[in-house]
Order: structure tokens, then sequence, then C-alpha cells
């Protein structure tokens, strides 16, 4: 795992730990030195901590003026044991809706596993962000298929068509826009 780096080819539009109002301003980081660890297995030291035992991100994109947040993800998203969506909600997420964030694309792919717990922080994240989604892209089916178990789905849009989006293809803001756009669709059938 210690090999999985963090999608770095948007670092020309945003900078994280450059941004003053993200979570992770003046963070440091080393490339040599691997500290955090998902388990027993060591990750890139790219990926940011925020709590979690076993979950990382990486903050790839933040447009205050176009109101959403691009964020990836690495590890196990475990809420039974962990509370790890308290952890994501609190230290990530409040920050950014404090700053008008209303649109939040997740990329899963790196996420291996998922144990839900109750839905209460979802449904926080979701009744803030007025207008605005929560999509999912490119999660594993089978962590589809617990999200929509525990009924969390109703919160976040994933599976079918996002899963299919090459989103590294895309630069930020055109990303945006074919997310909205599949959601605006969703949203009118």
């Amino acid at each position: 795992m210690h090999e999985i780096e963090p999608f770095y080819q948007w670092r020309e539009f945003y900078v994280a730990s450059d941004d003053p109002h993200s979570p992770f301003y003046g963070n440091q980081y080393s490339e040599f030195e691997l500290t955090n660890a998902v388990y027993n297995y060591l990750i890139h030291p790219q990926w940011e901590a925020f709590g979690s035992a076993t979950l990382y991100l990486k903050l790839l994109m933040v447009s205050y003026e176009k109101q959403y947040a691009i964020i990836e993800l690495i590890g196990e998203w475990n809420d039974t044991l962990y509370n790890d969506i308290m952890y994501l909600y609190q230290e990530v997420i409040e920050p950014l809706i404090d700053n008008e964030i209303t649109h939040f694309i997740l990329i899963g792919e790196n996420v291996l596993n998922f144990h839900a717990d109750t839905a209460d922080y979802y449904e926080e994240w979701f009744s803030n962000i007025g207008d605005g989604w929560i999509a999912c892209l490119n999660f594993r089916n089978h962590l589809i298929a617990e999200f929509a178990e525990a009924n969390i789905d109703y919160y976040l849009a994933m599976g079918g068509r996002f899963n299919e989006i090459n989103w590294r293809a895309f630069s930020p803001d055109q990303l945006f826009r074919v997310v909205n756009s599949l959601l605006n669709k969703r949203l009118n059938q």
C-alpha cells in the first residue's frame, strides 16, 4: 500500500497545505518517511491523517467559487469500531461547510472495506449542505452494497454511472460539471 500515492496531477489547481481555509493548511510532508498505516500496512506519506485509525484522505481540490471539494480516500472505512464518519465529518467536512462548500466528490477506489454503524453523521452532513450533494466515485461494489444495506445511500449518490467515470481524465472543474450533470439528470427523472 505504501506505493499508492494520492493523485497529484491537479497540484497546479490546488494544494491543501497552501490553503489557509483547508483543515490541512501548513502540513509538511516527507517523501521518504512512512509513518501512517492501515493496520500493518504502511501508506504513502502524502495521505492525510484526520483522526481515523484506518482511513486516510487527500483533499485534491476545493473551489470556493463553485462550492465543491474533491476528496480521495484510502484504507478501511470503519464506522463500527472507529467511528470514521465522525472524524471525517468533524475534522474535514465541517470546516469545508463553514467555508460554504456544498458539493462533495468522494473518490473511493482505494477504500477496501466499509463497516456501518448509525447514519447520524451522514444525515447531518446531508442536511447541512442545502441544495448540495455528496457523490461517491469508483467505490467497490461490495462497499456500495454495504452502504445501501445500512440505508446510507440515501445521503450519498453512488454506483451505476458514478462508478464509470474516468475522473483522472478531467480537470477538477470538468469533473465537477460531469458529476453535477449526472446528479441533475438523476433528480429530474
